[in-house]
């Protein structure tokens, strides 16, 4: 048996283009979304991260402002932009990417923006909406897997899911959404004795810890379906320089009954849900004008 590749690439076109309509037909009404993002520093991986963000919103139709600030900024500069940004109208969706330098309280910064305008689902009342099942801006990682998971067909309610990892970005909402779609939830990390006796309970595994090849093949139940959302380099050996995953694909294509590859398989998703987030605060926006 050879797993099924799910393809994050392929499903983040066709969810691509259906955003970009959605878009469309805003801007045609004169509401047309808008993204904000703040970048603090010139570390090279946000950097990357945040063009990859803008140039998506370009491709959707949607409009971009990027506020770049330097390493040493003082925070008060900063939380006056997000002031001036959830004041401004024409503004749907507020981001700032992390990490901050060591003179910020990431957590005060990601309070300051408008839990109406919070695209990355970081604000802790989106957060508490979502622990409730109520209307949320779900973080764009683990909403981007449970698209994976809803386009592949794969059965949640009742299902045995494990998740690695238990950071607020990836592992808890990935854990909160897996339990309100019906699934059986346990959460493991770096404190867990014996991860393999977990891991090879599930039906659905999703590694989320960033820890290189971790998971292997004998880790994992017979047709399992395994979402690897890891993105590390190698830094040695003859693959050094590569990417890989939580995941050793390797091992684990025989054994498992769906994966996702890395790369092409969660993160192109990613930036996908935060162009929806924003379409959907453009959307509410325009249902609160009458448009």
């Amino acid at each position: 048996m050879t797993a099924r590749i799910i393809d994050g690439k392929a499903l983040a076109e066709q969810v691509r283009s259906q955003i970009a309509q959605r878009a469309a037909a805003l801007a045609a009404r004169g509401e047309q979304p808008c993204l904000a993002v703040l970048l603090v520093g010139a570390d090279p991986a946000s950097t990357v991260y945040v063009r990859n963000k803008v140039t998506g919103c370009e491709k959707a139709g949607i409009r971009s402002l990027r506020f770049d600030f330097p390493a040493n900024v003082a925070p008060e500069v900063v939380m006056a932009k997000l002031a001036e940004l959830n004041a401004d109208p024409t503004v749907h969706g507020i981001l700032v990417q992390l990490p901050l330098p060591p003179q910020f309280n990431e957590s005060e910064v990601l309070e300051a923006i408008s839990v109406d305008k919070d695209v990355d689902g970081f604000h802790a009342e989106n957060v508490g909406r979502l622990s409730q099942s109520r209307e949320a801006f779900i973080p764009c990682t683990p909403h981007g897997v449970m698209k994976m998971l809803e386009s592949a067909g794969v059965p949640l309610v009742g299902a045995e899911a494990v998740v690695i990892g238990r950071s607020n970005i990836v592992g808890k909402p990935m854990a909160m959404l897996l339990t309100n779609a019906g699934a059986t939830v346990t959460v493991c990390h770096s404190k867990t004795r014996d991860l393999a006796f977990h891991t090879r309970r599930a039906d659905i595994l999703v590694a989320a810890v960033g820890k290189p090849r971790l998971v292997t093949g004998d880790m994992i139940k017979p047709g399992a379906v395994v979402i690897d959302v890891g993105i590390n380099r190698l830094t040695d050996g003859p693959d050094a320089g590569k990417l890989c995953g939580d995941v050793d694909f390797d091992s684990v294509l025989p054994v498992a009954g769906a994966i996702t590859p890395v790369p092409g398989g969660v993160g192109p998703m990613t930036i996908t849900m935060l162009l929806e987030n924003t379409v959907i605060s453009a959307e509410r926006a325009a249902r609160r004008k009458g448009l």
